[in-house]
């Protein structure tokens, strides 16, 4: 970090601890009470990739990895978490626009190491950033059969209707497994 500026590190802090109160939406609108929040969304991603990244050769450079996962969906602090079903409302590619926008108004000119990471992240083009996407999605997953195990909510069974593609075997092995355990 280029810049030791204790306001903007305050500004980063009370942005990344919003997280902490942000819940995540899509839970809500299909009947879960008391859904994760983003940041406990964060955490079982990063912790997916952290036990992820263990069966992957060449080894993936862990600090970079570990701060993509913690940063992907740190616009939500500005933002909140609009559910997948509402951004197909909207042109494409906006939701990456308006992300970068609210990165760039939190981080502004002060911290171009994370907004190098969060843009590596979005031009998926690293191992890295394959696997930060994988777990996202493997994280979700993982989130709708806890729920659906511990409150019967069948409304979540519309996760399963297609099956998910991931670009890691592993991810996918785990995915496949989740979804054949669940019958």
């Amino acid at each position: 970090m280029t810049n030791d500026n204790p306001q903007i590190l305050l500004n980063l802090l009370l942005h990344g601890n919003q997280l902490k109160r942000t819940a995540r939406t899509g839970w809500g609108q299909r009947g879960v009470a008391n859904a994760e929040s983003v940041a406990a969304h964060t955490f079982g991603m990063s912790y997916t990739a952290l036990v992820i990244a263990q069966t992957i050769s060449p080894p993936l450079d862990m600090a970079r990895l570990l701060a993509m996962c913690l940063l992907h969906d740190l616009p939500e602090a500005v933002t909140t978490d609009i559910p997948t079903p509402a951004w197909r409302f909207l042109p494409p590619g906006v939701k990456t626009d308006v992300e970068r926008g609210a990165m760039r108004e939190m981080l502004g000119d002060e911290v171009p190491e994370l907004m190098a990471l969060w843009e590596e992240l979005h031009g998926r083009t690293t191992a890295e950033s394959l696997l930060v996407h994988d777990v996202d999605k493997l994280d979700m997953y993982l989130q709708a059969h806890i729920y659906e195990q511990q409150t019967g909510n069948r409304q979540l069974a519309e996760f399963w209707t297609t099956p998910a593609v991931f670009y890691n075997p592993t991810c996918q092995a785990i995915y496949d497994t989740l979804r054949a355990e669940r019958g």
